[in-house]
């Protein structure tokens, strides 16, 4: 540990700290005393950390170690046990709070499970400061993260979102910024307002505000870092959704599309939940067509099904025998006894031909 100063905090403590999310000139006083009196420092990326040391004119005795996503479940162990032997433990990411979409949470359950003393350094937020710069409704809000990579989760969990009255804050990384974009106008709406926020606080800062479709359409073309993306919540409706999407459904019905199909249209459309079900009775049931049957047609029985399926073919089992009986009774069109042809007709002796030797 360095420093002449004061301990910040006592031993056997683990300390979240908050970096930067641009400039380094935004790191606290009380930053720089976690950072000059750590025992281990476990940074997201040890190259960063080594820079904001450096920038911020920060000398350390502490152990620098990696504790990133992909060795967080292996390093948690090693650090637990250094915290219960009396060392202070500092959590760096890259930028912003660990835990928030980084790397910590695990060690902090753990530590917490533990009885070990955790505290914080707080510093600068995307989450806020995107919200506060947005322009759109601040008193509420829900922080959704990374959202699923595939894009089948993905747009499920978009479509539980276009219920959502809050104003949504996501990050997402610049190669999935278009496909994210298209997926959330498919299922928010394409005038959703939204904003992009890029390398916030930083000189080449970017601010870009619009309806969702304008902002994929800018993805497409100029994503360039990591993003932090603000979504206006879903206008309240003040005579509720439920009348508006049963008119709906019924118009989407009279043209001919199938009632679940209606139901999960317009759910997707409005934000109206389809569980629990509505009501019996609020929506108008489509009666099934009538079989019509041509006036007059005979109705004959049905004929056996004869096996001609090749080896191996997937089908059910046919019964050759009774298929043969079945045709062997039914009327023949070319005899009208019903007799089938040859029948009574005895075998006659092959004349002619070449005699054996």
């Amino acid at each position: 540990m360095s420093g002449s100063a004061e301990r910040l905090v006592g031993p056997g403590t683990l300390v979240l700290a908050g970096t930067p999310i641009g400039d380094a000139t935004q790191a606290s006083p009380q930053l720089r005393r976690a950072l000059a009196q750590a025992d281990v420092i476990a940074a997201e990326d040890t190259r960063l950390l080594r820079t904001l040391l450096a920038r911020t004119g920060v000398e350390t005795d502490a152990r620098i170690v990696s504790y990133f996503e992909g060795n967080e479940a292996e390093r948690t162990g090693p650090l637990l046990r250094e915290l219960a032997d009396g060392a202070v433990v500092v959590v760096a990411t890259d930028a912003g709070m660990p835990s928030v979409s980084d790397p910590g949470f695990r060690l902090v359950r753990t530590a917490v499970d533990a009885g070990i003393r955790v505290t914080s350094v707080p510093g600068p937020s995307a989450v806020t400061t995107a919200l506060a710069v947005s322009g759109l409704a601040c008193d509420r809000f829900c922080f959704e993260g990374f959202l699923p990579r595939a894009a089948g989760p993905r747009r499920r969990r978009l479509a539980v979102l276009a219920a959502e009255e809050r104003t949504m804050v996501l990050f997402e990384a610049p190669h999935r910024l278009a496909g994210f974009l298209s997926d959330a106008a498919d299922a928010l709406g394409a005038d959703r307002p939204g904003v992009l926020c890029r390398e916030l606080t930083k000189p080449w800062e970017e601010i870009i505000r619009g309806p969702l479709a304008e902002l994929r359409d800018w993805a497409a073309e100029h994503a360039r870092g990591e993003t932090t993306i603000v979504i206006a919540g879903r206008p309240a409706d003040p005579d509720g959704g439920l009348d508006e999407a049963l008119v709906r459904v019924d118009e989407r019905i009279d043209a001919g599309e199938r009632l679940s199909e209606a139901v999960g249209r317009v759910a997707a459309e409005t934000g109206v939940r389809t569980r629990p079900p509505w009501p019996p009775g609020t929506v108008r049931e489509r009666p099934a067509p009538a079989r019509r049957r041509r006036a007059g047609a005979r109705q004959w029985p049905r004929e056996p099904r004869r096996d001609r399926r090749r080896v191996g073919a997937p089908g059910p089992a046919v019964d050759a025998g009774a298929a043969a009986r079945a045709l062997h009774r039914r009327p023949h069109p070319c005899r009208l006894d019903g007799r089938p042809l040859g029948a009574g007709r005895r075998a006659q002796p092959r004349r002619g031909g070449r005699r054996r030797r």
